[in-house]
Parts: C-alpha cells; structure tokens; sequence
C-alpha cells in the first residue's frame, strides 16, 4: 500500500453521630421481683446496687454491649436491642435516601405510584424528570430538552398520572364506560409507542387508570374496541391517531394532556403534517396542557412550540449550548473499514467490545440488515418490511436474551430503552449528525457506560461534520488485532473450561499425559492451543490497517518530496517490487 492513514459516598457521618449517649438506667420501676427482694430495705439496696453498676457502666468503655447482665435480664434486654438496631438501620437508610435531591420521597408522588417505581428498581429521578416534575404538575406548557437516553419519557408519564388521579385535572376528568381520553402521546415509531405504552400500563394501572396503543401495520379492530370502550391514556403514531380521529373513534374535546415525544424525529420522517392536524383538533386550548420532548431541537419543533404552547411555557432544556450533544457515558470509536470487509470485521469488534452484552448494529439499507444478520450467529434483522408481530416477537427475545445482536435499520434508533445494550455498530456514516447522536444513545443509558463503533471507508466518508456538530471526540482505532481477538475470546473459554465438572477429569486424564509426554510442548502452550481451538480460532489472519480486509498487509510509503497522485506512488512501487506484487495492491490513502 502507497501511504496510509494511521490514525488512531459516604459521609464520615456514618458513624451516626455517635455521640457516647451514656445510658442513665433509672430503674425506678415499681415492679418487685419476689425471688431476689424479700422487704422494703433490700429494694433500696437492690436500687442502689444497680444505679452504681449503670454508673460504672457510663465510664466503660463505648463498645460495650447495652445487653449486659449487670442492668437487666440479657434476653429481654437483647431482643430490645436488635429490634432497635433494625429500627435505627431503617431510619439511618431513609435518612441517606432523603439525603438525593432527586429521591422519589421528595416529590408529590403517590404510595402506588411509589410502590410500582420501587419494583423497577427506581428511587431516585434523573435529571429532566426532576426538573420537569412540579411544572408539569402545576399545569405549564412545557418543552423538554436531554441528551438521548437520560429517561425523557417518564419525565412526562409520573406528573400526568399524578395529575389525574390526585391534582389539578381530577376534578374535570370523566370516568366509566365510553370515556373520552384524557392523554394523547404521540410518537414517531411503532416500537417507542409501544414501549411509551408499557410505562403508562405499568404506572397508569398501579393508579387504576386504563392506556390503550394505536399505530400502523396492526388491526383497526382491537383499537377501535378499546377506544369506544373508553381510556384515559391514547399512545400512537400519528398516522393511525389522524385516521381513528376521522373515524371518529378518537374524541378530543375532553383532552387535558397532549405529548410530542421525540419530537425532532417527527419531523425528520415525514410527519409534520399530520402532527400539525392531531394538535389543530383541539378547540379549546386553554383547558389542554402540551407538552414536548426532544433530543434536539431543529426549527420545526420550535415553530410547533410556538404554534401550539401558550406564550407562558417552560422550557427545561439540559443541553443547552454546550458542544457535546451525544451521550457522555459513551465511548465513540472510529475504525476504517471497506464495505466488502464489514462481515469479517464486525465479528472481532463483538468479541473485542461488546463484554457479553447486548449489540446493536445498524445498516443503512434493509437489505444489508437481512445479509448480515444472516452471517452473524444468533443474530436477528429488524426493520420496516417486517411484518410488526414478528417485529413485536424479535424485539421481546432481545430484551430478555433470547439472542444478543440486533441488527436494524434506523427504525431502531429512536427511544428504545433496552437494558444492557453495551455495544453499538454503525456499519456507515450516517447522513445525518441527528441520527448519529440517536443511534450512539442506545447505549450509555440510565448512567450505564457503552461503546459506539462507527466504520467508514476513508476513500469516501467524511467523519469531520458528525464530529464537529455532535461535539463527539471521536477515538481512532484500527480493527482487533488478532492478539485481541485471542485475548478477549480466550477469557471466555478459560471460564468454560473452568465450569466443566471435575467427574470428567478421570476419563481424560491418561490422554492428557500421553499428549503432554509425545507433543514437545508445555503444558501451557497445549493449554493454549486447547483455548484457541475451543474458541475457533485456530489460525491468525494479519489485517489491513486501511481497509480492515483479512489477509491484506498495509505498507507505508514515504518521499523526500509530494505525492500528487497515485500513478507517482505506483511508479515508485514498480521500481522496487515484481509486477504481481504491485498489481495485488488495491486501495490507497493520502497520510500527512
């Protein structure tokens, strides 16, 4: 090769306080015990006994047990103790919970609603959904701004369950049978409507309110059913709310919340018109509340804020200016990599980053999800031409580990909340630094850390514009190395082969000594050659460190003066390699 880019809490507090709280025992206890006090004068004797012994117990040590013998019956005494260690533990945790700004316990949240949130493993609130809270409970128009993946979506569910069922909007609400709805989100994909869904069906229902989920590509039937059956809560696609509104099985006129949820990718996939529609149903504007929540905010979402919020909104908007717009809990790497190399690469970089976790990888063409979902073992495609209750079972064995890599088209890069995403893939640059910063945030969510990998062909990408926009500093790297590769493969056979029972040592053992007596080679170096082969690689390819291509070696050529073109650099090549070899040189790149 001619020339090639090289780039690449605790507080000291915990001691409660303690303070040497000398336990004054004033026995003073009209109670007799008969077998130890015969008579009035041996009472004052025993009383006087025991105030000296408490005494004496003032001055000992700290440590010492307040179960001891010499102030009262050890049993009684001990259980009271434990039973007031408990108590003291339980107030100490409450203590270090209220300690979080953003505990649960400190906002208008109710116990059910409490209970459900403590099920998911949530006592605190992130930072949008504490900013936001009282302003959406207390009835402002309001448009929210974070970085993808820091929990927008519950930022809006918990003060409008909280708002219909104990604050301002109970009042007006209407119950029982053929109920209008109360709530109508609107989202851009069916995936993020229906995991906005489960939120409001898991949060909503711990409060006794019903949610149904409308979108495209499912039957009109079982929504239309649930709508005239009536709810309280409406999530869907614009698309399928336009045409239930026209049917008119959607009725708006007893709506107190209307939600745009990312609201940058409405407009991004076509759907202004029909969002404009949804919201210029509403007649009387002054009894709805909207909210809008975004990752970024193009100029579309900030004429639909002015168009559709009252002048006196807030807007709680955690990005700001700052240059970084990607996740900050996020690794995001560069890695130069031809189209033909992405099957062979993509494997190694798994290996090399994903830590067992789950992957993502996304294409820019259904097709290319297809193929290469079908050379990845376990690996399942997920995009628009699949029919959505096969998309509905794919995405299910992925979030409980069924399989561990994704493979989608950018349908998957809005608003999934996939627990244990630890690797993203993007096989090219995207057109777009929006969908970028999207598809890197399904990794590095709920204060998780994640890499983002991103290949590209250093003959025709430009990483420049993405890195510039996005605020990312991108880290260049070149693709595993085949050490790597053994190293990260290797750690996991030593722990399978550590796993297997030692009943099957006895079987192998005479084997094994006749293999470690004939072979010439150390125990280790067979242990070694035992791990390789278990992992499958049995034989280390050299890889270009311009393309990523499998049995290709990069060279750098350097001159005393310019190169101006590759005709120069193979003239030079020709001076000092065979012809075969310079004719089996196939890609080049400028370095300076």
């Amino acid at each position: 090769m001619p020339s090639i880019s090289l780039a690449n809490t605790n507080n000291s507090s915990d001691s409660k306080k303690e303070k040497k709280m000398k336990k004054k025992v004033a026995l003073e206890t009209q109670e007799i015990d008969p077998l130890m006090v015969a008579n009035k004068n041996e009472k004052k004797k025993e009383k006087e006994k025991r105030k000296r012994k408490a005494a004496e117990f003032d001055d000992d040590d700290e440590e010492r047990s307040e179960t001891s013998s010499e102030l009262c019956e050890p049993v009684n005494l001990k259980k009271k103790s434990k039973k007031d260690k408990e108590e003291e533990g339980e107030e100490e945790e409450e203590e270090v919970k209220a300690e979080d700004p953003n505990a649960v316990t400190r906002f208008t949240i109710s116990e059910p609603l409490r209970e459900a949130l403590k099920k998911r493993g949530i006592e605190a609130l992130f930072p949008i959904q504490a900013r936001t809270f009282e302003d959406v409970l207390n009835g402002c128009d309001l448009v929210g701004r974070a970085r993808t993946g820091q929990g927008k979506t519950l930022a809006f569910v918990l003060p409008i369950l909280e708002s219909l069922v104990n604050g301002p909007t109970k009042a007006s609400r209407k119950t029982g049978y053929g109920r209008p709805p109360s709530v109508l989100v609107l989202l851009p994909t069916r995936e993020l409507a229906t995991q906005v869904f489960d939120d409001f069906r898991v949060y909503g229902g711990a409060m006794g309110l019903n949610s149904c989920c409308v979108y495209g590509g499912a039957s009109y039937q079982p929504q239309e059913f649930a709508l005239k059956r009536g709810v309280d809560v409406v999530v869907g696609t614009p698309g399928r709310i336009k045409d239930h509104i026209e049917k008119g099985n959607i009725d708006l006129s007893l709506l107190k919340f209307r939600v745009l949820d990312e609201a940058d990718e409405m407009l991004r996939m076509g759907f202004v018109e029909d969002v404009e529609l949804i919201l210029g149903k509403v007649k009387d504007v002054s009894k709805v509340q909207t909210l809008l929540f975004s990752a970024t905010l193009p100029s579309w979402v900030k004429q639909i804020s002015s168009k559709f919020l009252k002048p006196a909104k807030k807007t709680i908007d955690l990005v700001g200016n700052e240059k970084m717009k990607a996740s900050t809990n996020v690794r995001h790497i560069v890695l130069p990599c031809s189209t033909s190399a992405i099957p062979q690469v993509i494997p190694d970089i798994i290996q090399c980053y994903a830590s067992g976790g789950r992957t993502i990888i996304f294409t820019e063409k259904r097709e290319s999800a297809n193929e290469l979902s079908g050379l990845l073992p376990g690996a399942r495609a997920l995009h628009g031409e699949i029919q959505q209750s096969q998309r509905e079972v794919t995405l299910s064995g992925f979030r409980s580990g069924k399989f561990l890599t994704l493979v989608a088209t950018n349908v998957a890069a809005r608003g999934l909340d996939i627990n244990d995403v630890q690797l993203i893939i993007q096989c090219e640059p995207p057109n777009d630094v929006e969908a970028y910063i999207h598809r890197s945030g399904r990794t590095g969510r709920a204060g998780n850390s994640g890499v983002a990998v991103m290949l590209y062909d250093p003959r025709r990408s430009n990483i420049s514009k993405i890195q510039r926009e996005s605020g990312v500093k991108f880290e260049h790297i070149t693709a595993p190395k085949a050490e790597d590769i053994a190293k990260a493969a290797g750690v996991e056979a030593a722990q399978t082969i550590t796993q297997v029972s030692d009943s099957v040592i006895p079987a192998f053992k005479s084997a094994a000594e006749d293999l470690l007596n004939t072979s010439g080679l150390s125990a280790v170096e067979l242990l070694a050659k035992a791990i390789a082969k278990a992992t499958g690689y049995t034989e280390i390819k050299s890889r270009s460190l311009l393309t990523s291509m499998e049995n290709h070696v990069t060279l750098l050529l350097e001159s005393g003066k310019p190169i101006f073109s590759p005709s120069f650099a193979f003239s030079v090549l020709r001076r000092i390699l065979p012809e075969d070899k310079v004719e089996s040189v196939t890609g080049h790149e400028p370095y300076n």
